[in-house]
């Protein structure tokens, strides 16, 4: 009996020893910054005061106080001081363009939930207000916050008007920290626990206004809700009006004059130490050209893919660039990507790789390697009959080569050259040709076309537009980069440069690679109508930014 007793009391200690190390070990991971990363996207109470069709909102939903823990957690070792100095850095200077002071003002009280959205502010000239929304995790902050705020401000000769609009408290004035300009500030303080600051009185009451109507603010919002659901997971929402896609974030202006583009929701998500991006150009119509047989066409783009080799420092997989490349082509794509595709080519100057683009409506793979371009096709397309005659319009003449893999067909124009006072003939190589099975694979250089065969030179850009695909069918527009041009695309890009300057130096070399994806979204029921409707009413974005 007391061998019994003995046991039980041997067990119920374990039993004990082991809930409590659970216990420990979910209130551990539930504060671990890695968890912070994962959540499933939902719009804060916030959103309440922010309106529909505002031009700019981000909704951050990661506890500021603990990015520079992640940042140092999932940075390599010898990285990881350098990387927590750097986003602490970032992230005090955010909020310091807002005229706050983050370890001074906000770390004892600010909450996980931060919010920002770009108004119009009803002036003439056409500048945008703004609004933050900061939420608390303490009753009494914010009132604490508001108090030394004002304080401080009014010590340095702002005046104060105090008031009431719509039953809450409105503190506003021309607010400034001495040694800074005054701007036009306004506060309101909504249920104790949540904060709006924003750049005037006017802009304030704008967005207490848009609270009080439900068809008219984010949160009131179904078709937003909706596609949040359908983004999954992330740490931070954006929401951009077609203006803002254009002037903010620099879409082409075929684009972001679309008169039926609607805006874009994107969410915001980290994968380690990588910045992922989902998102959704939404249009008021279906005029999203869908795939004639999507099933069909990805998998000859995955049969280039599996064929490809070489070392490249850019990849992309297009489908129909002939038509991405059409002036008159109204499908959102092709006003997205037509463009750039034009101004590739333009730079490249290559008469073989136009006529190959321009008459290829199947997929392309094309790779940028150091010896040149290579270009794989499904045989046929484009016709060699028309490629041939664009070439030869442009003086240069098709032979066969015998080549240590295989006959090749190589286009080649005559060159005058001189050399120790004697003129000769000699040709010069524009593209050459392998056929392989259904697969055409045309070259810049005889190099391209041979090394195509070494695959493993290929396999981080492959990798890169791997971690791009889920569930769904890989969207039909796909582009890896590898390092320097991701940083050479990026410091081209006004919202790095905004990043760059917020953080208060160069970022550029913590990029280690690029890669973005683009197409009809596989989720959206009006495509399944294409036939009827003419395609979809969204375009789906999905990025992925390699950091450190």
């Amino acid at each position: 009996m007391k061998a019994r007793s003995f046991l039980l009391a041997i067990a119920a200690s374990v039993l004990l020893l082991l809930t409590s190390a659970a216990g420990i070990w979910w209130t551990m991971a539930r504060q671990s910054p890695l968890r912070q990363a994962q959540r499933p996207l939902e719009l804060p109470r916030a959103a309440q005061f922010v309106p529909s069709q505002a031009a700019l909102s981000l909704h951050w939903l990661m506890d500021p106080g603990r990015l520079p823990a992640y940042a140092e957690a999932v940075a390599p070792s010898k990285q990881r001081r350098a990387a927590r100095e750097a986003v602490q850095q970032l992230r005090d200077g955010a909020f310091a363009l807002a005229g706050l002071e983050y370890s001074d003002e906000l770390s004892d009280w600010l909450g996980p939930e931060v919010s920002l959205a770009l108004l119009d502010s009803g002036g003439d000239d056409g500048r945008l207000g703004w609004v933050l929304a900061l939420s608390s995790r303490d009753p009494d902050g914010p009132r604490r916050f508001l108090q030394r705020f004002w304080q401080t401000r009014s010590l340095a000769g702002t005046d104060l008007q105090v008031s009431s609009y719509r039953g809450m408290g409105v503190i506003s004035g021309r607010g400034a920290l001495l040694g800074r300009d005054p701007q036009p500030l306004a506060t309101a303080l909504i249920d104790n626990d949540l904060l709006l600051l924003a750049s005037g009185r006017g802009v304030l009451e704008q967005a207490l206004d848009v609270s009080q109507l439900d068809d008219q603010h984010q949160l009131g919002d179904a078709d937003l809700q909706r596609r949040l659901t359908e983004l999954g997971d992330g740490v931070a929402l954006v929401t951009a009006s077609p203006q803002a896609l254009g002037s903010w974030l620099g879409l082409p202006a075929e684009l972001a004059n679309h008169s039926d583009l609607d805006g874009l929701v994107a969410s915001l998500g980290v994968q380690g130490a990588d910045l992922a991006v989902d998102g959704m150009l939404r249009f008021r119509s279906p005029v999203v050209a869908a795939e004639a047989s999507s099933t069909d066409a990805a998998a000859a783009r995955e049969a280039l893919l599996e064929f490809a080799g070489g070392s490249a420092d850019a990849l992309a997989l297009l489908t129909n660039p002939s038509a991405l490349l059409e002036m008159a082509n109204d499908d959102p794509q092709a006003q997205w990507l037509g463009p750039l595709l034009r101004g590739q080519l333009q730079a490249l100057a290559s008469p073989a790789l136009d006529a190959i683009s321009a008459r290829n409506d199947g997929p392309m793979l094309w790779e940028q390697q150091p010896q040149g371009w290579l270009v794989g096709t499904e045989a046929g397309r484009p016709g060699f009959d028309a490629v041939d005659a664009a070439l030869s319009a442009e003086g240069l003449a098709a032979s066969s080569l015998d080549a240590e893999r295989g006959q090749l067909t190589v286009w080649t124009r005559l060159q005058r050259k001189r050399s120790h006072g004697q003129e000769s003939l000699q040709a010069e190589l524009a593209v050459a040709l392998a056929r392989e099975g259904r697969q055409e694979w045309w070259g810049e250089s005889l190099d391209t076309v041979q090394q195509r065969r070494d695959d493993k030179p290929l396999q981080q850009r492959l990798q890169q537009l791997k971690a791009l695909e889920d569930q769904q069918l890989p969207l039909p527009q796909q582009l890896a980069l590898a390092a320097p041009l991701s940083r050479e695309q990026l410091q081209r890009w006004r919202p790095w440069t905004l990043v760059q300057t917020v953080a208060g130096r160069s970022l550029l070399d913590q990029v280690q690679g690029l890669a973005v994806a683009v197409g009809p979204d596989p989720t959206d029921d009006t495509a399944l109508f294409a036939d009827q409707a003419g395609g979809g009413n969204t375009l789906r974005l999905r990025a992925l930014l390699n950091l450190g």
